[in-house]
């Protein structure tokens, strides 16, 4: 006889599979485009200025959004557990206030990172933003009725954890299934062999142009200064895996040809978001035949 242990423990991983499987049909459907495509075009239009790599979080070094859902979700978390406090109905409100005034500086920084995503991600994106959308306008109801009514306001609010639940499920699955805001350029160190590796004579490389070579599984890109110096960093870009060696080179800078992160090519630091991680960066030297040989700190 099935106990009803055994049952809830073979419910549990069905549930997920269905989510799982519901969240792969949301990524290839197409006519999400719709809606993706013109909100798109608003969001990059917004007049950001510097702000936008702020809210990319290229000072941090990783994407900014998932810190800053970090406030709303404690808040709201909190309030809820204070819900269940005799005598705690005004910290609790006052947790619901702030959580619901937090969620827009952070749905500013995922918009911001959304619309330089991949296609797939834009449509799992947007059921992603629906769920935090409903969750948002559920605390602002919450507060609103907590005043006089804090029955249906305790209920919206447990409507709003629900739906922030489900829109955390969805963020989770963007970024570790479908790898949005992951360093693209993380496994390089790890598939180039350590050591010196020889690419080929440095006098075939024309200065100031970009030029792709293969070292291994690992594409690098080259771009030959003045003299013999070159600068040699990882040539997929850290964003989205962009191919720096089509993009433009200016002011010791490369231009990601993809989404227009820039990159120093002298360190592969960044100068300009969506990107948030520097590219990797090869030593090199001139070896006594003419040939450039390169290097690459770390690789393991």
């Amino acid at each position: 006889m099935t106990t009803p242990t055994a049952r809830a423990g073979a419910f549990v991983p069905r549930l997920l599979r269905s989510c799982l499987d519901a969240l792969d049909r949301v990524e290839n459907t197409e006519a999400l485009d719709r809606v993706a495509t013109p909100v798109q075009k608003a969001v990059r239009a917004l007049p950001l200025g510097s702000l936008r790599d702020v809210l990319h979080g290229r000072q941090l070094g990783h994407p900014l959004h998932p810190v800053a859902v970090q406030v709303p979700m404690g808040a709201w978390i909190s309030s809820a557990v204070l819900d269940f406090v005799p005598g705690a109905r005004r910290p609790a409100r006052l947790l619901v206030g702030l959580g619901t005034a937090a969620a827009l500086p952070a749905a500013l920084a995922g918009w911001a990172d959304w619309a330089e995503q991949h296609q797939q991600q834009m449509r799992t994106g947007l059921v992603h933003a629906t769920a935090n959308i409903a969750a948002v306008s559920l605390y602002g109801a919450s507060f609103v009725a907590r005043g006089r009514r804090p029955v249906l306001g305790r209920a919206l609010g447990l409507g709003g954890l629900a739906c922030a639940g489900v829109g955390g499920f969805i963020g989770g699955h963007l970024a570790y299934r479908q790898a949005a805001g992951a360093n693209k350029a993380e496994p390089v160190a790890h598939l180039v062999e350590p050591g010196w590796h020889r690419l080929g004579p440095v006098a075939e490389l024309t200065p100031g142009k970009p030029v792709r070579r293969m070292l291994g599984e690992v594409p690098i890109l080259l771009v030959r200064g003045e003299g013999d110096t070159v600068d040699v960093i990882a040539d997929r870009c850290s964003h989205l895996s962009g191919p720096l060696s089509e993009g433009e080179v200016a002011d010791g800078c490369v231009t990601c040809p993809w989404h227009g992160s820039v990159f120093r090519l002298s360190d592969g630091s960044v100068e300009r978001g969506p990107a948030t991680a520097p590219q990797p960066c090869f030593e090199t030297r001139i070896e006594p035949d003419g040939v450039l040989a390169v290097s690459l700190p770390g690789a393991s």
